[in-house]
């Protein structure tokens, strides 16, 4: 086989040339070139089983897997630095976040290269050197304002979960043999190549989160890219560990084939429920009113559909032996209004008491100022224990029908979330445009799976000719659009002329408009989306 040819069409990015070297670019290439064919296979299997849903209107678990769902088998017992996840804070690897998430006391970061980071050229390669600069403890810094951000010592330090981007992303930056690199093989593979060893010297490991797996053989596929860049490196086949988000309908039915295929990298599964109801919403668009989502907000985890999604998982993991990881609380604190702030922290409050009380193992916050309560939540039902491994629930049994059960979570759809939808949206687009992939949003911290949220959901109301409860209004394009420029309207006379022109607000309208009001459903806002960014 001929040596790959790569070429790096990005800009110059501070200290690029020290994750960009001639070695770990091959190690990228090789990844290409040895799975790209059968990741394309994979996304072109997922629009088949999107037709098949079309047509069917159904979902099931599958018959061909029964097997494996019967049997009793476990995946690979956590290593010492997993063994303790009640606590998991994310957010981008940009300098500021990589120090405050480590220091904050939470048990593990999950640095975030997906949905709450804008794969912008500069991004993707500065994240990967600011991660290299904490493991050589080189990445203090001090603001222009003369704040100083230092690492505490490694040992009150959180263990760091790194989530490459998903298997539909490219790197357009970089091609292998003249066609973009998967974003996925990119972001892992410079990871891995730059960290695996290090890591390992520290007593830590190369720990991954899976994003948007949307079946057992896209793990398949993640464990033998483990397999072989392992042997690569000459590291033992085991060391890499994997979490899979369990956020869309599809994997929801396959949650023990999944943990089956990477069972020798396995460490568990995570609910990630805004992902998770954007994909109901995407892959049931066309299946009438049962599966018409009301309003974002008043979808609550005791929604039936949403228990029997997560309690399924808890099950299924702890079956296992893998752990149960809740999903994320998106509420962000106040530290200038008192009220704002305690009914904030009893929401997050309320949301983790009842996943460890359901029997996950630990769960997310986006803020450094919710780790303690979710730490006490989890504290009150763990005592001495590292995990709940031993609450099986086999009192738990779901059907596809009550995965299904979207008229469940009752609620209605109103004109304020609608507003909300295109307020959410909007706002959202034009920070990630700028190249900002987290955004506090009216008190919410929103990111790529809320945002689609937001616009899939106008869409299926447009297309389902949704009438709001409390105005009696159709939703429309017409209407969204009006919604969108008085939107607009606001927040040029919040901002003023001179910061709103310096936005990107034309752009976030219009790609908001092209996902949320064509006549095909886009299936990530991030495909087009991506053409407009750096």
């Amino acid at each position: 086989m001929t040596a790959p040819v790569v070429t790096v069409t990005g800009g110059p990015v501070p200290r690029g040339e020290e994750i960009l070297t001639t070695e770990a670019l091959r190690f990228v290439a090789d990844l290409q070139r040895r799975f790209g064919g059968r990741r394309a296979e994979l996304l072109a299997k997922r629009q088949e089983k999107r037709a098949e849903i079309a047509r069917t209107g159904r979902l099931d678990f599958l018959p061909e897997t029964r097997g494996i769902r019967e049997a009793e088998w476990r995946v690979a017992a956590a290593p010492p630095k997993l063994r303790d996840r009640r606590v998991e804070i994310t957010g981008p690897a940009d300098r500021k976040m990589t120090i405050n998430a480590l220091n904050s006391g939470a048990k593990v970061w999950l640095a975030d290269f997906e949905d709450a980071s804008a794969p912008t050229w500069h991004n993707v390669v500065a994240h990967q050197r600011n991660l290299v600069d904490a493991y050589e403890r080189r990445v203090d810094f001090t603001t222009a304002e003369g704040k100083a951000y230092t690492l505490k010592p490694d040992d009150e330090l959180a263990t760091v979960v790194m989530r490459p981007r998903g298997w539909h992303l490219d790197e357009r930056h970089v091609l292998v043999d003249g066609t973009p690199v998967s974003g996925a093989l990119f972001d892992f593979g410079l990871y891995f190549f730059h960290n695996a060893v290090r890591l390992l010297a520290r007593g830590s490991g190369p720990y991954f989160y899976l994003p948007k797996t949307e079946s057992h053989l896209e793990a398949r596929l993640w464990n033998d890219v483990f397999n072989h860049a392992q042997d690569v490196l000459g590291i033992p086949r085991g060391t890499i560990r994997a979490t899979v988000l369990i956020e869309t309908i599809t994997a929801a039915f396959e949650m023990d084939e999944i943990l089956y295929e990477l069972r020798d990298h396995a460490s568990g599964l995570n609910a990630g429920r805004w992902d998770y109801l954007f994909s109901i919403v995407k892959n049931f668009r066309d299946a009438g009113e049962a599966f018409v989502l009301p309003d974002r907000n008043s979808v609550t985890m005791t929604a039936p559909f949403m228990r029997a999604y997560t309690e399924l998982l808890v099950k299924t993991c702890h079956r296992r032996g893998a752990y149960a990881i809740g999903g994320m609380s998106a509420v962000i604190p106040s530290r200038r209004d008192a009220a704002a702030n305690a009914a904030a922290l009893a929401k997050v409050r309320d949301d983790k008491d009842r996943e460890a009380g359901d029997g996950f193992d630990g769960s997310w916050v986006a803020h450094p100022d919710l780790v303690p309560v979710c730490r006490e939540a989890f504290d009150a039902v763990l005592g001495g224990n590292e995990a709940q491994l031993d609450r099986l629930r086999d009192e738990v049994e779901v059907t596809a029908d009550q995965l299904l059960d979207v008229a469940s979570a009752g609620g209605g759809t109103t004109a304020v979330g609608l507003h909300n939808a295109v307020g959410v949206g909007l706002r959202y687009l034009e920070a990630w445009l700028r190249g900002h992939g987290a955004v506090g949003v009216f008190g919410l911290m929103e990111d790529v799976a809320t945002a689609e949220i937001s616009r899939s959901q106008v869409w299926q109301w447009v297309n389902n000719g949704v009438v709001l409860a409390d105005t009696g209004e159709k939703v429309t394009p017409e209407l969204v659009r009006r919604h969108l420029t008085e939107e607009l309207g606001h927040l040029r006379e919040e901002l003023g002329d001179t910061a709103f022109e310096a936005g990107r607000w034309t752009a976030a309208r219009d790609l908001f408009l092209q996902v949320a009001l064509a006549d095909d459903f886009p299936d990530f806002l991030t495909l087009p989306g991506y053409a407009l960014l750096d």
